[in-house]
């Protein structure tokens, strides 16, 4: 009897074990930074992410793209590329604040905000209100700034309890310069800011070009300013409700304090902050 030796080797016992899957670690890219493609053995630094190829540029300047999910190494270690996880972005209020989230309005404080009318309240309400519903800062209507001292005596400002006072046309000789200077003389005048814009309307604070136009139109002083405005563009002006309307047109274009005139944003700003900054008693 013959023996055949080469049926003594066993080929399935002399196999090596099955490797188990590679362990990569994961790395998140970031430009510059250098791998290597496994299977092509192309070696680059990251030069952009696009539609999840990743771009790889060599030392001669070449680009070559592959699947962010293909292997790579870094120092001949497997890894896994990770794309880079992007920073929430951050909501900016009409103001340019940036927005606080879902955080409730504060309980309202003591100080308030005081303006000549319902147009200036909307306006004010449309572009800070998310600052002031924040801060807990209440803006109420004078009706008229007529009513300006008779108001303010009922308020008694106060170190905790200020008030901050936005009227229109406040300029030189103006009725609303003289009501400023009257404010100033009384007690409680410490606590009471005073500001104002020089336009005669808060319409006008808005910025022109934000209806399409070089400039506000000029009305005759013997001629209603809102009523002017609108026949002057040619809107109806003759019942309460058309110039309502016309409100409506105008503040529909605001989105923000950029489509607002700088005479009237600075000082909008200054008086949230007097309203808002804490007051000595509060530090005593």
């Amino acid at each position: 009897m013959v023996r055949d030796e080469r049926y003594d080797f066993d080929p399935v016992a002399a196999m090596r074990q099955r490797r188990g899957p590679v362990q990569r670690r994961e790395v998140t890219l970031s430009r510059g930074l250098v791998v290597e493609h496994t299977e092509s053995e192309w070696c680059g630094a990251v030069v952009s992410l696009r539609d999840g190829m990743v771009q790889l540029e060599d030392g001669r300047g070449q680009v070559r793209s592959f699947a962010l999910g293909d292997g790579f190494l870094i120092d001949g270690v497997p890894v896994t590329l990770a794309p880079p996880t992007r920073a929430p972005k951050l909501r900016v209020t009409a103001s340019g604040s940036v927005a606080v989230g879902e955080t409730r309005a504060r309980v309202a404080m003591p100080s308030r905000i005081f303006v000549e009318g319902r147009h200036d309240a909307e306006l004010v309400e449309q572009v800070w209100g998310d600052d002031l519903r924040v801060e807990g800062v209440v803006v109420e209507l004078l009706d008229g700034a007529d009513h300006l001292e008779q108001v303010l005596t009922e308020f008694r400002p106060s170190g905790n309890r200020r008030a901050g006072v936005l009227l229109d046309h406040l300029v030189t000789g103006s009725k609303e310069s003289r009501l400023a200077a009257r404010i100033a003389a009384l007690p409680f005048s410490a606590h009471v800011l005073v500001l104002g814009h020089p336009y005669v309307d808060i319409w006008a604070a808005v910025k022109p070009e934000r209806l399409g136009l070089a400039a506000w139109p000029e009305v005759p002083r013997s001629l209603e300013w809102k009523t002017g405005i609108c026949r002057a563009l040619g809107w109806p002006a003759e019942e309460p409700a058309d110039i309502a309307d016309a409100w409506a047109r105008i503040r529909g274009r605001v989105r923000s304090y950029r489509d607002l005139e700088p005479a009237l944003v600075g000082r909008v700003e200054q008086l949230i902050d007097f309203v808002t900054e804490p007051s000595q008693e509060d530090h005593a």
